[in-house]
């Protein structure tokens, strides 16, 4: 086997890292823009030192969100308000509702829906209008009494956040989907090997840690051959289904089951070993032998060999407990299958 170790959280680690990579790209050239525009066209008075300290500000407020936040949301949506309240500040200085940084809202807005979600964009693009009526309270003359073209202008703040929100909604569950796909097998909805890897080893992490046990115990169909040469592949496939079927109606929520390849199937039983486990194996193998499958119109009998073997008395690692359950699910089969067998030797018909 493989060891993946962590690689969900590996995978949200480096969407983080792309999001702050956005957001301080966007607060790079947000600055940028506001120095180069102060220096070709200087402000009246003091207007560009003001501008030099906002910006000087907004860096150093953003950096020490990195240093102190750990949140990844909380320090988005501070750094993200933070670049909201500098564009107002910028704005105030250089045409308040007329300035042309204005259309930046929109980049902002955008990022929010993309980073932190539907509900904190809604509430930042709320943020955003009021902002907008802030600096127009601020223009002369006030609102300039056109109270409906200003509403109109106002508009696209809102439909951006809108449709910034819906599209990150359905990215999010596209992406949601394909986590899942990655994470499961599709013919029988077990976990696929890959995640069933990363949680057996660090359950793996947790026994050593604690000196607690756990025990693996692999399953195998009895007569997949037999049934593919008499009904046809399409039976073998609806018996790999059945199988899976059964497993999970007779393990718990805390054990993790998973098709290991063919019409092979492993499940881990986490702080029990192997003598603890055995009967509940076998309630797996006497219920795959009283319940046969049905395929167009026929019911076909199925039985399982089982194999179990326990961390640490049969393994020092996940590696050695999964290759004595191996061992001990084909001892099972050649002692006369529709058996339950554990590691070490020993038997038990289940017929």
């Amino acid at each position: 086997m493989v060891e993946g170790k962590g690689w969900i959280s590996t995978d949200d680690m480096a969407r983080h890292t792309g999001h702050n990579r956005v957001l301080c790209l966007i607060a790079w050239l947000l600055v940028g823009l506001v120095l180069l525009d102060s220096y070709l066209v200087p402000l009246p008075g003091r207007g560009n030192l003001l501008l030099s300290l906002f910006s000087l500000t907004l860096i150093s407020s953003l950096t020490l969100t990195r240093i102190f936040l750990k949140s990844f949301q909380m320090k988005a949506s501070l750094d993200l308000a933070l670049l909201l309240i500098y564009l107002v500040a910028v704005c105030w200085f250089t045409g308040k509702a007329d300035s042309p940084f204005i259309p930046v809202i929109y980049l902002i807005l955008m990022a929010t829906s993309l980073i932190l979600g539907r509900r904190t964009t809604y509430l930042m693009a709320g943020l955003a209008v009021a902002c907008y009526f802030l600096l127009l309270a601020g223009a002369s003359p006030a609102f300039s009494g056109n109270i409906t073209g200003h509403l109109i202008r106002v508009v696209p703040f809102v439909l951006m956040a809108h449709v910034g929100a819906m599209l990150s909604g359905e990215a999010e569950g596209a992406r949601a989907n394909v986590e899942r796909l990655s994470l499961t097998d599709d013919l029988t909805g077990l976990n696929n090997m890959r995640s069933f890897e990363t949680l057996a080893l660090q359950q793996e992490k947790i026994s050593r840690r604690y000196g607690t046990p756990f025990a693996i115990c692999m399953l195998d169909a009895d007569n997949l051959k037999q049934i593919n040469d008499r009904y046809g592949h399409l039976a073998g496939t609806e018996l790999i289904k059945w199988t899976a079927r059964i497993i999970k109606a007779n393990i718990r929520e805390s054990d993790v089951a998973a098709r290991f390849g063919g019409d092979e199937f492993i499940v881990m039983y986490n702080d029990h070993d192997r003598d603890q486990i055995r009967p509940a194996v076998e309630r797996i193998v006497r219920a795959m032998d009283n319940c046969p499958f049905s395929y167009e119109g026929e019911l076909i009998d199925c039985t399982l060999s089982a194999g179990i073997a326990s961390y640490p008395a049969d393994g020092s690692d996940l590696r050695n407990v999964v290759k004595q359950a191996d061992l001990a699910m084909y001892r099972s089969k050649r002692m006369g299958k529709n058996r339950v067998s554990l590691a070490g030797g020993g038997g038990k018909e289940t017929g």
